[in-house]
């Protein structure tokens, strides 16, 4: 008898399988759980949402079977060798049918003696739907260069990808793309070198290319994040290193040794340049705006000595009043999370639009928490002050960059409990009252075959209402041109 199995020969199981399926027939049974990928045990899903198809972790098995039966009604069988094979059109409604409630999903595996059969397990689905799709950009985990590298879209209800735009198009580094909550008609998308610029999109408008540097500023801006009125894009400015650890678990150390802010008045073409929020006196970076417009949360830290003190490097959560009236901040700074105090740093704070959460990740130190293993995600209740780890949706391996659906419901954010080498999109649910679900890997096809041959790493994921409507020709001419619309700063009080 095989650990943790106890055989039960069965002559005849009630699995009736659909023309070109094999029956499930003399199967073991196993009292645990399956070990599947991804791992779909007691996660919360939406109602339109892609088949969450899988596979078995144990890789000596030859087929899988998969039983999904609704609690509202229902049923739907799935098989396959490489992972379950399951009908889209049947899925959807599946659980179109069973909104508001679970499946119940029977997993049967056969190996080499035959078939074994294991407890079932649930999945719930949410009355809360989920966005069109999620953009994002996909690297290869290294740092000594790049080859390809892209922004990409996904739709969530059928998981097809396209490109929006690719390095090889503009031989630069694509990075720092931005929708104003989801709506992809207000666009902001940064590129690096020989043919750097930010690209900002707006309603009615032509795609323009900018030169964001000026002599009052640091660098180009980045790191963009849209005022719900359109208007108003804040940035941050930096001036970045990558720095290597000369042993342990973490490799690369990306340092900040200076960082400012500024918001782009799109109406003025004005880059409006706070003194409150300039100087070296403190790193302030990661801008976020609330969703009524009202503030602007970001991080903030005291200088320190590299590489000497790197490990004393922490972020606090702040945030400042912002009059998108007169495009004024006020004087008063606000800490919202001492992260200092705990000797830990905080990074990528997102507020949910419905303005009763934050979510942000919190490290050991430094601000680049893509490669600290110990990174986790938080959810700091705006109203009350109290944060709490998102407990269910973190793991071993590093959770960092994120961002909230339209609905303040759920999240994607980018994970590397897979493998520990490259960050995948997940997704949590988020009640209304901050219950934090079992988060679920983006569904695929056949999702070991396409993650195991996918080397890229899934960076700063964004939900998106609808499909991207930059015209990536248009960008690419753009870009090849050497004109660009230059910013003007202005200092204020």
């Amino acid at each position: 008898m095989r650990h943790h199995i106890h055989t039960i020969y069965i002559a005849a199981v009630a699995l009736f399988s659909a023309c070109g399926m094999q029956k499930v027939t003399d199967a073991e049974m196993v009292y645990s759980k399956p070990e599947i990928y991804p791992d779909y045990v007691g996660v919360t899903i939406p109602a339109n949402i892609a088949p969450l198809n899988f596979t078995m972790q144990n890789d000596s098995a030859l087929m899988v079977d998969a039983v999904f039966t609704g609690t509202k009604g229902g049923e739907l069988h799935a098989q396959g060798e490489a992972s379950t094979s399951i009908d889209p059109d049947k899925w959807q409604a599946l659980l179109k049918q069973n909104v508001g409630g679970s499946l119940f999903v029977q997993v049967s595996a056969r190996f080499a003696d035959g078939w074994r059969t294991y407890t079932p397990f649930g999945i719930d689905i949410s009355t809360d739907s989920i966005d069109y799709g999620i953009t994002y950009r996909l690297i290869e985990p290294g740092y000594e260069a790049y080859t390809k590298m892209g922004i990409y879209e996904t739709c969530l209800q059928d998981s097809r990808e396209r490109a929006i735009i690719e390095n090889t198009q503009v031989r630069g580094c694509v990075n720092c793309h931005s929708f104003n909550q989801g709506n992809t008609s207000f666009m902001s998308l940064h590129v690096r070198g020989d043919h750097g610029a930010t690209l900002i999109q707006l309603p009615g408008h032509e795609l323009t290319a900018f030169d964001t540097k000026t002599p009052e500023t640091l660098a180009s801006c980045v790191y963009p994040y849209w005022h719900p009125s359109g208007r108003f894009i804040a940035y941050s400015t930096n001036n970045t290193r990558q720095g290597f650890h000369a042993g342990g678990k973490k490799i690369i150390e990306v340092l900040d040794l200076a960082s400012d802010m500024q918001v782009y008045d799109i109406e003025r073409n004005v880059l409006i340049v706070p003194e409150v929020l300039k100087g070296d006196s403190a790193y302030e970076t990661f801008p976020s705006f609330s969703p009524d417009g009202k503030w602007l949360y970001y991080c903030v830290a005291h200088p320190k000595e590299y590489p000497s003190q790197v490990k004393e490097m922490y972020y606090n959560l702040c945030r400042i009043a912002f009059d998108e009236a007169t495009g004024t901040f006020g004087q008063k700074i606000d800490t919202l999370v001492n992260a200092e105090a705990m000797n830990k740093s905080v990074a990528y704070p997102r507020p949910s639009y419905d303005g009763q959460y934050l979510c942000y990740s919190l490290a050991d130190y430094g601000y680049f928490h893509i490669w600290h293993q110990e990174s986790e995600l938080y959810l700091l209740d705006l109203p009350t002050g109290e944060s709490l780890p998102m407990t269910l949706a973190n793991s071993q391996d590093a959770e960092s960059v994120h961002s909230w659906s339209t609905n303040s419901r759920w999240i994607v954010f980018a994970s590397r409990r897979d493998d520990g080498q490259f960050t995948r999109p997940y997704f949590c649910h988020v009640s209304a009252d901050g219950e934090v679900a079992k988060a679920f890997m983006l569904p695929q096809e056949s999702p070991k075959t396409f993650y195991d041959n996918r080397f890229m790493s899934y960076n700063i994921p964004e939900f998106v209402t609808s499909p991207v409507q930059i015209d990536g020709k248009k960008a690419e001419e753009l870009l090849l041109k050497s004109e660009r619309k230059p910013m003007r700063a202005r200092l204020t009080k």
